[in-house]
């Protein structure tokens, strides 16, 4: 492990040079989406609000508090759809005409889960609003990479203590007959699997884009793997349930939908608890034994969950409410109408993370990508072998492969249905979400394809096309155009 560590420590230098390299200019100075510095600083000042107009329009939630002539005082915002309707913070909505307002002010807050701005006080504390979120970025991004290692090494660690799957060169994850657990196995074996793995969701990935810009929404993506990598590390055969908490309750506080990590959790004490040590759907034998390190985690995720929930309702009087049902940006009339999840969205975030090409011109630029982004397919190739993974005959692999797809599918069904897209970006980067879960599917799903000439071409593809976006998006506006189809109106 100490090795594994080595190369770990080595992969966070190389990625943050790289990250760095690719930002350039941009880590001269702070990016104008600083929300996470805002609500730092306002919590030293001992403000839920902002204290005065945010900088731009862009993200920032907004509460008129309305002083009635009758004396009645109101919290809440006006309809855009519904002129005159007031939906007040407890939900209800009412009609108020301009003659009925003796005085009204607004209030600004920051629409987003608190915990980036948490790990970002102290720098606030020392540098205000000069606090450099690129530089910041950077440093977290490349944490990912090295924690994605680890991850995979600990995986395969896991499978032979828990399984008995020693991998060997021509069975990278020992899916052929059981071995002996007292023979020994060269523990390099696997370790140029896991580096292509590493590489292609360092820069082959919208992991790439998303690391050299600053802003607030990439803040967020970043520390998001951060945490979900040390969630993973954590949750592996149940063994560090508090600390699998601690860090699932900072997911919950980070990217909310990220909480379906806690699955992983979930079905390893539940394999733990019986006496086959094999994956399986709850059973009443089972529940009782596994109670222990579920609790064990429920107590720290339980204390950051309840602290964010009084946070969110000290400032909207609602405990799941972070503040994006108060945007005043162009999505507004689509949450007032449809709300943060529906149906409706569904269409367009499925064409935007699995079907957006770029649009191929006569003239310069000759390539065009939408502010809606590249699929998938395109910014990360190998993804397609998760559509057709190996077949094998080893019961726990399938059950693995089974536990990493439950956790994936809620979260990407709440991305799919969120009236966001990802708009404006490169790529679909809401797949960051379960990128890492996706990598582990590879691992365990295309062992020997990674070994071949096609799977590693496609990983270099991949790697390609994120460099043009890492250092095209945000410099380069002529290569991307506002617009959902490359044709049509």
């Amino acid at each position: 492990m100490t090795r594994d560590i080595k190369i770990a420590a080595c992969l966070y230098l190389v990625c943050v040079g790289i990250y760095a390299g690719t930002a350039a200019g941009r880590l001269r100075a702070p990016s104008g989406d600083t929300h996470f510095i805002w609500m730092a600083d306002g919590w030293l000042h001992r403000r839920l609000d902002l204290a005065r107009s945010p900088p731009h329009t862009n993200d920032w939630a907004e509460v008129e508090y309305l002083t009635l002539h009758d004396g009645k005082k109101v919290a809440g915002a006006f309809q855009r759809l519904n002129t005159g309707r007031f939906r007040s913070l407890d939900g209800k909505v009412r009609s108020i005409a301009d003659s009925e307002i003796k005085s009204r002010e607004r209030k600004y807050y920051v629409s987003f889960p608190p915990m980036p701005a948490v790990l970002m006080l102290p720098l606030v504390w020392l540098f205000g609003f000069r606090t450099n979120d690129v530089i910041f970025n950077v440093v977290i991004a490349g944490l990912a990479p090295a924690l994605c290692f680890l991850v995979l090494r600990r995986m395969r660690t896991w499978l032979a203590e828990e399984f008995g799957l020693h991998p060997s060169p021509d069975d990278p994850m020992g899916k052929g007959p059981k071995k002996d657990p007292n023979v020994s196995t060269d523990p390099r074996t696997g370790l140029s699997t896991d580096l292509w793995l590493t590489g292609m969701f360092a820069v082959g990935s919208v992991l790439y884009f998303s690391s050299v810009l600053g802003q607030v929404w990439y803040t967020a993506h970043l520390v998001s793997q951060v945490l979900a990598g040390l969630f993973l590390l954590c949750a592996f055969s149940a063994r560090r349930p508090m600390l699998a908490g601690l860090c699932l309750g900072a997911l919950m506080l980070t990217r909310p939908q990220m909480v379906f990590f806690g699955l992983f959790l979930f079905f390893e004490a539940l394999r733990m608890a019986s006496s086959e040590r094999r994956f399986s759907f709850p059973r009443l034998s089972t529940l009782r034994p596994a109670l222990r390190p579920l609790v064990l985690a429920a107590i720290p995720f339980t204390l950051l969950c309840s602290a964010g929930f009084a946070y969110n309702y000290a400032r909207f009087h609602s405990l799941l409410e972070f503040g994006h049902s108060y945007l005043t940006t162009m999505q507004a009339d689509n949450i007032q109408r449809y709300g943060l999840f529906n149906y409706e969205y569904l269409s367009r975030n499925l064409s935007a993370a699995f079907t957006l090409l770029p649009k191929f011109l006569g003239t310069a630029p000759y390539l065009q990508i939408s502010y809606h982004g590249l699929s998938l397919f395109l910014t990360t190739p190998v993804l397609a072998y998760l559509l057709w993974p190996e077949t094998t005959a080893s019961p726990e692999l399938t059950g693995a492969r089974r536990v990493l797809w439950i956790c994936v599918l809620p979260i990407a069904i709440f991305s799919f249905l969120y009236q966001n897209d990802g708009y404006i970006q490169f790529g679909f980067r809401f797949s960051l979400d379960y990128m890492l879960l996706l990598v582990l599917l590879l691992c365990l799903g295309s062992p020997r394809a990674i070994h071949t000439r096609l799977f590693r071409a496609l990983v270099l593809v991949g790697v390609g096309v994120n460099l043009f976006g890492a250092i095209s998006f945000g410099r380069m506006w002529q290569f991307y155009f506002n617009g959902f189809f490359p044709v049509g109106p």
